[in-house]
């Protein structure tokens, strides 16, 4: 009868070695999933100020069209101008000042939302002039030049936020640290 020393042992160490190798995966798995939970919800909260930034110009139809009722019998032709425009790499046209609590004009509640867009998306009071845009825009931005050609009745829409140097799932954005939400509408 031969007895085997010391075999249990063994096993126990290969268990650990392989647990260990599990727990090591949930650990990294929890952290990536972590990472995209927070694009997310930055993905969302710039979906939701575009939105929010949308409504803002439908509700002020004289910043945006050129012919407007009751003067014209429908909303046509989008203005050249408007204090909503903002081209790539510049600032809007009237520097933002403080939002008021009961916005009543264009221009406050174009403050308003710029407001909102710096306190919800991470650093974008930085990113504002180099990487946001609003522009009229015949055809869909490519991934290095936005398409602000002044033409068409669309306008494009980008929102930049930074992130962890990397962070960023989308090839389109600028740099490593920053991410974008860019979308185009039909007003």
């Amino acid at each position: 009868m031969t007895h085997s020393k010391g075999f249990s042992l063994i096993e126990v160490m290969v268990t650990l070695v392989l647990t260990t190798i599990g727990i090591l995966g949930m650990v990294a798995m929890q952290g990536r999933s972590i990472q995209y939970t927070q694009d997310s919800v930055q993905r969302n909260t710039a979906i939701m100020l575009a939105s929010d930034l949308v409504e803002i110009m439908r509700a002020n139809p004289g910043e945006i069209f050129k012919k407007a009722p009751p003067a014209d019998p429908v909303y046509s032709g989008l203005k050249e101008n408007s204090l909503f425009y903002k081209k790539p790499k510049s600032s809007f046209d009237s520097a933002p000042a403080a939002c008021d609590a009961n916005p009543n004009t264009a221009i406050e509640m174009r403050d308003c939302w710029i407001e909102s867009v710096e306190a919800s998306l991470p650093g974008a009071e930085a990113l504002l002039e180099s990487a946001f845009h609003i522009c009229r825009s015949s055809a869909p931005s490519d991934e290095e030049e936005p398409n602000c050609d002044d033409q068409g009745s669309m306008l494009e829409i980008q929102l930049a936020w930074t992130v962890k140097d990397g962070a960023c799932p989308d090839e389109r954005a600028p740099n490593s640290t920053t991410c974008i939400y860019r979308t185009r509408v039909e007003l």
